[in-house]
């Protein structure tokens, strides 16, 4: 495959679309910041201190999409027809999800537009609430689809999954789960340390049907998953506060978090 912004002698070039016709296009990012419970309930209070912060943001995410070809060198300037940003304020992830949908009639695609969009209002997210928590972090910036142009469409697969199907002491990545099963979650920190952040279990698999038996299943799975012991990990189902004897269901979703911590 050729990069079509790179001429026959390899230099940065930009692309001539002037033959291409005009077609409907559009493209959607997501992308999203992670940070304290504190300063996510701070957000979503309207208590900090610069103001409102998703609409700052939005409009941030806006004016950078319209913006995009000043940004990226090679990307054209384009008459955008529809900019849109939305936010999911996560209190179970700790983290504000974004997503940007950009739209036009036109010769080339806008995909860089809406990452541009979701990055800058990452960005704003960052700034507008810095003075409160610096440890936020920006993180899986990516293109979820696009659709229109001669490369055709394109739609994002599922991430891979565990889903427990492996031999003993082996842990089977795919991204179907077998009735009866539960779907585990990783959050924060906790993400981190075990390398994964979604893993689907059968319930056969569980010693006992209850959040204990999960840990006990995942671990002997995978020796990573021995952390969830550590008795300050919390623990959800299905957004619900649970504990070790709380009973686990078919199609439940699991959540282990690390502890709140601040005052």
């Amino acid at each position: 495959m050729q990069l079509t912004h790179l001429n026959t002698h390899g230099e940065a070039n930009m692309v001539d679309v002037g033959d291409k016709r005009e077609t409907r296009r559009e493209a959607v990012a997501s992308g999203r910041i992670m940070m304290q419970p504190e300063t996510l309930q701070l957000l979503s209070d309207g208590a900090l201190p610069k103001g409102d912060v998703l609409a700052t943001a939005r409009i941030a995410g806006i004016q950078a999409a319209k913006r995009t070809h000043e940004l990226i060198p090679l990307c054209h300037a384009l008459a955008l027809s529809k900019v849109a940003i939305d936010f999911e304020v996560d209190h179970v992830e700790g983290c504000i999800k974004v997503s940007a949908l950009c739209k036009l009639n036109g010769r080339t695609g806008v995909e860089m537009e809406a990452l541009t969009a979701v990055s800058v209002a990452c960005l704003t997210l960052y700034d507008m609430c810095k003075a409160v928590d610096k440890e936020m972090r920006i993180e899986a910036v990516q293109l979820e689809s696009k659709r229109g142009g001669v490369r055709g469409d394109y739609q994002r697969e599922p991430a891979p999954i565990v889903t427990g199907e492996g031999s003993a002491g082996e842990v089977s990545l795919g991204v179907r789960c077998v009735s009866p099963c539960v779907r585990v979650k990783f959050l924060a920190e906790l993400r981190e340390r075990v390398g994964q952040s979604d893993v689907a279990i059968n319930l056969d698999q569980l010693p006992s049907r209850d959040v204990a038996g999960l840990k006990a299943a995942l671990a002997q799975l995978d020796t990573r998953f021995g952390v969830l012991s550590d008795q300050r990990t919390l623990c959800a189902i299905n957004q619900v506060m649970a504990n070790d004897t709380s009973r686990v269901t078919d199609e439940d979703e699991v959540a282990f978090f690390p502890p709140v911590t601040g005052g």
